[in-house]
């Protein structure tokens, strides 16, 4: 793990890549959202609410496509939920210059 205090100069001498220091502002931190994005939020938003109309609690909100399904909290933490390092998703990753420590 590298020290919190570590400068870029010296992140750029341990790895032998550049890099900068950016403080991440709102914009930077999610990017733009998209139309997907609003109606899967108010999706989320409406059925959380419905929820709590028909007295369910200790529940979390999932898209299981095309559905908007509920699923029992413990439930939602029993395995851990990976993408394949194969998949479209981390190639697409790759391609734009992302790391991913390995």
């Amino acid at each position: 793990m590298l020290p919190v205090s570590m400068s870029s100069s010296g992140l750029e001498t341990l790895t032998g890549k550049e890099a900068r220091t950016v403080v991440l502002g709102h914009l930077l931190r999610g990017g733009i959202s998209t139309s997907f994005d609003h109606l899967l939020s108010l999706r989320f938003g409406t059925a959380s609410v419905r929820a709590l109309d028909h007295g369910q609690s200790g529940i979390v909100v999932i898209l299981d496509p095309p559905t908007v399904i509920y699923v029992p909290l413990d439930q939602s933490t029993l395995r851990m939920k990976t993408v394949p390092p194969e998949s479209d998703t981390i190639l697409t990753a790759r391609d734009l210059g992302i790391s991913f420590g390995d």
